[in-house]
């Protein structure tokens, strides 16, 4: 008789919290890599693991607000610095070099692992208890997408005239001014996300409540060479255009860009900057023609949030971390 009831109550309590779970609303959470590399900073494991633990702390307020979580993240910073280790030790020691879709493979790699442990000490500290789970992800893209005659995603670092003028002459690599930020960047083929892989198995995991990293980077980019046949190519895919894509392909209820500053402005660091608190569709879109929002900036992330509420009806908030959550916090995307 106790062991029926026993298992009576064990049954009554799984579905309980299967029914808990199912009421909560589902978020991607896109991180730029400017989050865990920050500015100025020179990128070392415990820069990186301070600024994965500060970020993680501020997605406990999407969860204590019934939100299930699938985070994405940026790798500009960290995979342009593997490219120029990759380069130094080809010099130096003859190792072979990596091509591009390999070092955003290892971006993924090591900043999902950073991401999960300080995530991990987050949720211990605020007595949570949920699995996470590190996704390598492919990302199928066009071989023909014009893009790949018009590099212009930036990655690594942030040089002089003067230094960008060197790795030009001695690579032949482009770089390319940041006029907001001040410094020239190298910059790389950014095609446009057509499928991301394993789809199913994210919206699964995330809906069993717990939290998936994915699409690292943006995803690493292949096409079919042949018919299937995969094959990795030359490129880093817009992580939050790959984000938006995500999040719509598995039925997100909100997309959560983040970026360095608390809200999108018209008129970024000049006299006239405003910001904007809330964006229509087509308000966005007139914006962002008029040339407002830089490609190598706020302008992927406009257009992510454009696809994303166009594709899903639902919101997206571009913002800072720290106002991740909160109410009124960052811009507002909405079809109206």
């Amino acid at each position: 008789m106790v062991n029926t009831l026993n298992e009576k109550n064990s049954t009554f309590v799984l579905f309980f919290t299967k029914v808990i779970l199912i009421m909560r609303r589902l978020a991607v959470v896109a991180f730029g890599g400017n989050a865990l590399l920050k500015s100025g900073q020179k990128g070392t494991v415990d820069e990186q693991e301070a600024n994965a633990y500060a970020a993680s702390k501020n997605l406990v307020k999407l969860l204590n607000r019934r939100y299930n979580l699938v985070l994405t993240h940026g790798n500009g910073p960290q995979v342009g610095n593997i490219l120029m280790a990759n380069s130094a030790g080809y010099k130096s020691y003859d190792i072979p070099d990596m091509p591009l879709d390999i070092s955003v493979a290892y971006s993924q790699g090591f900043i999902g692992y950073m991401l999960e442990q300080q995530l991990r000490n987050v949720l211990m500290e605020n007595d949570m208890d949920r699995d996470i789970i590190s996704i390598i992800t492919q990302v199928l893209v066009n071989k023909d997408d014009p893009a790949f005659e018009n590099p212009t995603k930036p990655i690594g670092p942030y040089f002089s005239k003067e230094e960008a003028d060197i790795f030009i002459k001695e690579s032949g690599s482009v770089f390319k001014e940041d006029k907001a930020r001040g410094g020239w960047r190298k910059v790389v083929a950014s095609p446009e996300p057509l499928v991301i892989f394993n789809m199913r198995s994210i919206e699964k995991i995330a809906n069993d409540g717990h939290i998936a990293i994915a699409v690292g980077g943006g995803g690493i980019p292949c096409y079919y060479k042949k018919e299937n046949k995969l094959q990795g190519i030359d490129a880093v895919i817009d992580k939050d255009l790959a984000s938006s894509l995500l999040a719509s392909q598995i039925h997100a209820h909100k997309l959560f860009i983040l970026t360095d500053v608390p809200k999108v402005f018209l008129n970024y660091n000049t006299p006239q900057e405003k910001s904007l608190d809330r964006l229509s569709i087509a308000e966005a879109k007139q914006y962002l023609k008029d040339g407002q929002f830089s490609s190598g900036s706020m302008g992927p992330k406009i257009q992510a949030a454009i696809n994303f509420v166009v594709r899903s009806g639902k919101d997206a908030i571009i913002t800072a971390p720290e106002l991740l959550g909160v109410d009124n916090g960052g811009t507002r995307i909405t079809i109206v």
